[in-house]
């Protein structure tokens, strides 16, 4: 059994047991858990549901390793650069997103 979510603006597929890396939501610090309701489809052993754009009553619930506190880990390091020819100017700046790690535990709908 597996669903696409949509987290962030962006879309997941996801099954019970996968580690997840979303976008840093507004959980309270001390939560087990987080449920995530944007479910645009869902599929079994013998049938497919499609949302328009969400299904009805579907949800994914994902289990924090700890807290929500603990579960904020960071993406990669990146260096932008922003560039003008001829005019020698250049500015190199660092960014580094931090994400919410989570594991799917339930799938229900």
């Amino acid at each position: 059994m597996y669903a696409i979510i949509e987290q962030g603006g962006k879309q997941y597929k996801v099954s019970e047991g996968d580690v997840l890396r979303i976008e840093l939501t507004d959980a309270a610090p001390d939560a087990q858990e987080i449920v995530l309701d944007k479910v645009l489809m869902v599929r079994d052993e013998n049938s497919v549901r499609l949302g328009n754009p969400y299904l009805e009553g579907a949800k994914v619930t994902a289990r924090f390793d700890g807290t929500a506190e603990d579960s904020v880990v960071k993406g990669p390091k990146l260096y932008p650069m922003y560039f003008r020819r001829r005019k020698s100017s250049s500015k190199k700046i660092g960014h580094r997103q931090k994400y919410l790690q989570v594991m799917i535990e339930r799938i229900e709908g």
